[in-house]
């Protein structure tokens, strides 16, 4: 049986193995995060989500196997809604397929919303297929496109 709770302070560390693991697995999509490198800021962001009340866990028998943090967006721009951000979720592999995830994201989504969201956001990686289907059968639509290219593909480089 999974429980999903709101993440504490002594959840940080098991939290930041599993966003290692979300960061690696991301590699494969195109991902530019160093993951091993990225811990312990990511460690500090994570606890200052806990105490926000912005990390929710997912256990299993005792054990940290999914988590999601967000927040209400708070940008350099004024715009005309108030924006919930999603900004990480992750479900352990042997753990996946449970609806773990859903209910994670279903938790975010009703924190941010008591919160006063108006709009609720996050992002995924282009490639990431069976990622991108799981936030579409959940409601969500891509609102603006990344892209990027590597300077050696460009003309300028061509003599």
């Amino acid at each position: 049986m999974t429980t999903v709770e709101a993440g504490t302070l002594e959840d940080v560390d098991a939290v930041a193995d599993r966003w290692v693991s979300l960061a690696e697995g991301q590699r494969a999509f195109g991902s530019h995060l160093l993951a091993e490198d990225n811990r312990e800021r990511v460690r500090d962001a994570l606890a200052r989500r806990a105490v926000a009340g912005e990390l929710l866990v997912a256990r299993a028998d005792e054990e940290v196997v999914g988590f999601v943090s967000f927040g209400v967006e708070s940008g350099r721009y004024e715009q005309d809604t108030t924006r919930g951000v999603v900004q990480n979720i992750y479900v352990a592999p042997e753990c996946r397929r449970e609806g773990v995830g859903s209910e994670l994201l279903a938790a975010a989504e009703e924190s941010l919303v008591e919160s006063g969201v108006e709009t609720l956001t996050l992002e995924v990686m282009a490639d990431n297929d069976a990622a991108r289907e799981f936030y579409r059968c959940r409601g969500y639509r891509p609102h603006r496109i990344e892209m990027e290219k590597r300077p050696e593909s460009d003309t300028l480089t061509k003599e």
